[in-house]
């Protein structure tokens, strides 16, 4: 198992590669650090396109919550962390109304270092309240993208798009491309990245598995069933031990190809 080691330097450089100031292939690191580097850096690196990532948190018997609705502490604190420096590592963290509603998330970067990105949540019919804490003033970007005409608080940034039994994910990614937001995290939830891995719009996915069995619940994806094996999706997937949890990155799309060659000005690596 690939056991990550999140040190404060390696974090620095995977933000300084974020942010366009260093490369990943610089630098004399440790075995853990460098998975690090290649569980990061595909996230972190800079890019003419759109990178749409999804993270779910699960059980291993693939539940988000009990039956009665308890979802706290389904994620270990290493998946919970993991989950932190993948909002500090994107522009936008989108969530579906759904999951507002229920969770009233903050969204925010607390666990890792690290800003937080822009908020945005799909809300095609306008139930979310105007007072949720994802509409909160707190110098972040806080964008609604529905369907109908509901004021929204000052500040608040509101897309239009137009609806069918839900919103087309390709519409929601071009809206967001459109507001300068290129490196998007779907974080929930199930319904939501289910709907962005059916029309094919997630270049990843990362799936973080924890230690507990909860015997019955939600299930965190559940997509159209397909006839036979051969139909399924088999996306090249590495494994990587977080310590409380295991996540499973999988590669969806040829955007998430390896780099040939990096032409950071300060690289000294042999290429």
């Amino acid at each position: 198992m690939n056991l990550v080691d999140v040190t404060p330097s390696v974090w620095d450089r995977i933000l300084a590669v974020r942010n366009g100031r260093a490369c990943l292939c610089c630098g004399a690191w440790s075995p853990g650090e460098r998975r690090s580097l290649a569980l990061y850096g595909a996230l972190a690196q800079p890019d003419a396109e759109t990178s749409v990532v999804a993270q779910i948190g699960q059980s291993l018997d693939g539940r988000v919550a009990t039956i009665s609705g308890d979802a706290q502490d389904v994620s270990g604190p290493d998946g919970l962390a993991h989950l932190h420096r993948m909002r500090a590592l994107s522009d936008a963290v989108v969530v579906g109304v759904k999951t507002a509603l229920k969770d009233n998330p903050r969204l925010t970067v607390r666990l890792a270092p690290g800003e937080n990105s822009a908020r945005v949540v799909i809300d095609p019919s306008g139930r979310l309240p105007n007072d949720t804490r994802l509409l909160t003033c707190d110098n972040a970007r806080r964008i609604v993208i529905q369907a109908v005409d509901k004021p929204r608080p000052a500040g608040v940034e509101v897309v239009r798009l137009p609806r069918g039994d839900w919103i087309a994910p390709d519409a929601i990614i071009s809206a967001l491309r459109g507001l300068g937001l290129k490196r998007l995290l779907i974080e929930g939830g199930g319904v939501t990245i289910a709907q962005f891995l059916e029309a094919d719009a997630l270049t990843r996915l990362h799936i973080a598995v924890a230690p507990v069995l909860i015997g019955a619940g939600p299930q965190g994806l559940t997509t159209t069933p397909v006839a036979t094996l051969a139909q399924a999706r088999r996306p090249m997937t590495q494994a990587y031990a977080l310590g409380s949890d295991v996540v499973f990155d999988c590669a969806l799309t040829p955007a998430t190809s390896p780099r040939p060659t990096c032409t950071h000005s300060g690289c000294t690596a042999e290429h």
